[in-house]
C-alpha cells in the first residue's frame, strides 16, 4: 500500500502563483509513476499532470502546460506542482495519485485532496 499527503492548497488571486506537495509514504518503492489531478465543483475529475520516477518525464494536459510544472523528488518520496498564471477555472480540488505502472490507464493509489481557490 501507499499512502498520499497533499498540502499547500489555498486561495491566491488570479495571476498568482502557488505550489502543492504531496508526500508518499508506505511502499513507495513500488511506484512507477505520480500524478496530478484536480476537480472542479460539478466537473468531473481531470487529468492535470504526471511524472515518471524513471528518467523524470513529465506530461501535462493542454490547459495547463506552460503554466503548470511538475517536479519530483524520489529520495524523498515527493511530487509537487508549481502552478504559475493562475486562472479562476484553475479552481479545483487537487489531486496526488500514484501508480505501480508506468502506462496504465488507471492509478491505483490516491490522496485526499487540496482545495485551491483562484478569485477573479
Amino acid at each position: 500500500q501507499v499512502q498520499l499527503v497533499e498540502s499547500g492548497g489555498g486561495l491566491v488571486q488570479a495571476g498568482g502563483s502557488l505550489g502543492l506537495s504531496c508526500a508518499a509514504s508506505g511502499r513507495t518503492f513500488s511506484i512507477a509513476r505520480m500524478a496530478w489531478f484536480r476537480q472542479a465543483p460539478g466537473k468531473e475529475r481531470e487529468f492535470v499532470g504526471a511524472i515518471w520516477w524513471r528518467g523524470g518525464r513529465t506530461y501535462y494536459a493542454d490547459s495547463v502546460k506552460g503554466r503548470f510544472t511538475i517536479s519530483g523528488d524520489n529520495a524523498k518520496n515527493m511530487v509537487y506542482l508549481q502552478m504559475n498564471g493562475l486562472k479562476p477555472e484553475d479552481t479545483a480540488v487537487y489531486y496526488c495519485a500514484a501508480d505501480r505502472s508506468a502506462s496504465s490507464h488507471v492509478f491505483e493509489y490516491w490522496g485526499q485532496g487540496t482545495q485551491v481557490t483562484v478569485s477573479s
